[in-house]
């Protein structure tokens, strides 16, 4: 064997170690993607909803408030009783009599959207808070307490880019006053 067959074969062994090492890379299944896991976060159901009861409050909108119907009203101070009690299913049954006698009352429907935040449903609060939204007046305190339970619920299921967007919606409720010359 000379020289020049010796590095000839080396080259050859080291060229096909090479294009095998490619080959079977090639061939490999990547690493699975890492599972996007919602962090568990603490979360204060009641801090949420008092973050969002306080969000309708600011605002220098005039807001009409229609009458109410004797027996709602009952039901509605009864539901505020059992809740500031803790007792948000007794609470919840009492606001789904009051929607049977209104159901379209977007009030109470964000009402109920507020309790399922309280038992972090956040789903159903969701849903609820669009209905709201859609029987509300779109502005407002009750427009704003709309976007921010919609906006709570999609971060607490943790859709944050959908939550982002449910707070700009927030800052479309209210309508600046005209300018007084």
């Amino acid at each position: 064997m000379t020289k020049n067959q010796g590095s000839t074969d080396v080259k050859t062994r080291t060229l096909a170690a090479a294009a095998l090492a490619l080959l079977l890379s090639a061939c490999a299944t990547s690493a699975p993607a890492p599972e996007r896991r919602a962090v568990a976060k603490k979360v204060d159901p009641a801090a949420v909803v008092a973050d969002v009861r306080a969000t309708g409050e600011h605002g220098h909108e005039l807001e009409v408030q229609p009458l109410r119907d004797p027996q709602v009203e009952d039901l509605r101070l009864q539901a505020q009783s059992l809740e500031a009690a803790g007792k948000l299913k007794p609470a919840g049954a009492a606001l789904d009599q009051a929607l049977a006698i209104t159901p379209e009352d977007p009030d109470l429907l964000q009402w109920k959207a507020e309790l399922a935040l309280l038992r972090r449903a956040w789903q159903e609060a969701e849903v609820l808070a669009n209905q709201s939204f859609e029987r509300g007046p779109k502005l407002g305190g009750l427009c704003r307490r709309n976007w921010a339970t919609i906006a709570h619920a999609r971060e607490h299921r943790g859709a944050s880019d959908a939550a982002a967007v449910a707070r700009r919606q927030v800052a479309s409720c209210t309508v600046a006053p005209p300018v007084r010359m």
